[in-house]
């Protein structure tokens, strides 16, 4: 069969990224109906997009949400939900093909800034969106800060700290009588993994997905932009330099380890190609890391469907790369930049607004106990019982969709405390600031060093920290194609910016 031609290939990919956009606006579950997304008279309609599984009550809970936005600001969103595994390509897509959309989550925060993807807000948070500017903590503020001073997106006012925390079924950890606080290290958990495998053999010992965990945060590092450039500067040093993370011994050590571990069957012999998702509901596994704040655990014991217990084992540490895990920005192409920061001034400052997005509609999708907290109604078949373990038919994720300190807080079955955001902002004034803290390396020169990096990184990086493979073999390998990539071009760059960042900031 003859290849189509280059022009060919190129109207293909135009024809094709318009029904893609045509299913994305009107034929998926995840998201409303070309009638819907038209302007409700002359008010303006704003198409945003976020990340999670399409809900079943998505549409109500847009219309819901829609009543509200008209009534107080007067403008209406096309709401849109994205997998978990789809999201990030989905948003590639629309930026590189022009499709029109007005906000979203955004993934890669600091990419798609550098691609011209987000819109410069400064202006606007001086007047419009001055309200949410105010609420949202500074530190926030400096961390998404770029190098050209300007700010492109709206931080989650939440934790500052997100930590690495170690959860453990609180099961297990009464019946062994297990301190979790001794264990800070890798090294540390193997007497705990060999009793678990022996005495409670339906029990996952440790599970990692291909995403591994920041392992090397233990030893004071930190990533300069992502994990997907191995380069990593020592939080806390003033003098630290940038290094490829994986020519240290600390990352020889946590692969050996890892390796160890994975050999000794400790681990999901699935880890290396296993996709990073929620938890999952009843699946029985021992330790398992995850990034959050305080209480953390109770969530998670929401997502496993029994009570874990977390110990958080990296320090209470604000990094750039932390700060910029929950932000929304606005289309650089968007027509309604007003409108969008009026969106989102309101989403951060109005507790209906912000509780209708995380818990969807009281009395359908939840009710509220005699301590103002949320009970969520259980899913019902069709005699009207309710459904042991169904999904809810809406969810919000919460540290995708604005200020944490306007929601109402969860009851029913393990409740959080009435203090959570008390909790929440002791947490916060204990916070120290990464000495990197708003230093965004401009690496935009370099896009074919970049792109050939990531390239080496997908290929050894997911095995290797799994423990899937001999890291004799694979690690001198994983270094010496990264140096065929360019990295030692790129750390250089990066060290001479920091080195003037430095300075700058003395």
């Amino acid at each position: 069969m003859q290849q189509p031609s280059f022009f060919g290939r190129i109207t293909l990919y135009i024809v094709l990224t318009g029904i893609i956009a045509l299913l994305a606006a009107g034929c998926s579950p995840s998201s409303a109906t070309d009638k819907d997304t038209e302007p409700h008279g002359d008010m303006v309609n704003l198409v945003y997009y976020t990340i999670g599984e399409p809900d079943k009550d998505i549409k109500m809970v847009n219309d819901k949400i829609n009543e509200v936005l008209a009534k107080k600001i007067g403008i209406t969103i096309t709401y849109i939900k994205v997998g978990w595994q789809e999201y990030e390509d989905r948003l590639n897509t629309m930026v590189s093909a022009g499709t029109p959309f007005d906000i979203a989550f955004a993934t890669d925060f600091t990419a798609y800034v550098r691609r011209g993807a987000w819109l410069r807000l400064d202006d606007y948070l001086s007047n419009t969106g001055k309200d949410m500017y105010d609420i949202i903590d500074p530190i926030f503020w400096q961390g998404v800060r770029m190098d050209d001073g300007g700010i492109y997106g709206i931080p989650t006012n939440k934790e500052l700290a997100v930590r690495q925390q170690w959860m453990y079924p609180e099961e297990l950890v009464k019946k062994y009588n297990i301190d979790i606080t001794k264990y800070n290290t890798l090294e540390s958990l193997e007497p705990l993994l060999q009793m678990i495998k022996q005495k409670e053999p339906d029990y996952l010992p440790m599970e990692l997905d291909k995403d591994s965990q920041n392992f090397f945060a233990l030893y004071g590092y930190e990533h300069v932009i992502d994990k997907k450039l191995p380069l990593m500067v020592r939080s806390l040093d003033s003098s630290s330099k940038v290094v490829n993370i994986f020519e240290t011994k600390e990352a020889r050590q946590v692969l050996n380890t890892l390796r160890h571990y994975y050999k000794a069957g400790y681990l999901n012999e699935d880890a290396a190609l296993r996709e990073n998702q929620e938890l999952k509901r009843g699946v029985k596994v021992f330790w398992k890391a995850s990034d959050g704040g305080p209480l953390a655990e109770n969530s998670w014991s929401k997502d496993r469907g029994y009570k874990v217990v977390a110990h958080p084992v990296t320090p209470e540490l604000a990094t750039t790369e932390s700060l910029r895990g929950g932000i929304m920005a606005v289309s650089s192409d968007t027509k309604h930049p007003v409108e969008c920061i009026k969106f989102l001034n309101l989403l951060n400052t109005d507790p209906e607004l912000r509780n209708l997005f995380n818990y969807g509609i009281e009395g359908v999708h939840y009710t509220l106990d005699s301590n103002d907290q949320v009970v969520p109604i259980p899913a019902k078949d069709a005699n009207g019982n309710p459904i042991p373990d169904a999904s809810p038919r809406y969810t919000g994720i919460t540290y995708t969709q604005g200020n944490w300190f306007i929601l109402k807080t969860m009851g029913g079955k393990n409740p959080d405390p009435i203090n959570k955001w008390e909790q929440f902002r002791s947490s916060n004034a204990r916070v120290v600031k990464s000495g990197l803290l708003g230093f965004t390396p401009d690496l935009s020169m370099m896009p074919i060093q970049l792109q050939n990096i990531e390239m080496v990184w997908q290929k050894y990086y997911p095995s290797l920290m799994t423990g899937s493979v001999d890291v004799n073999t694979e690690l001198p390998k994983f270094n010496q194609e990264l140096k065929q990539a360019g990295l030692d071009e790129v750390r250089a760059e990066v060290q001479k910016q920091l080195d003037a960042w430095r300075m700058a900031h003395k």
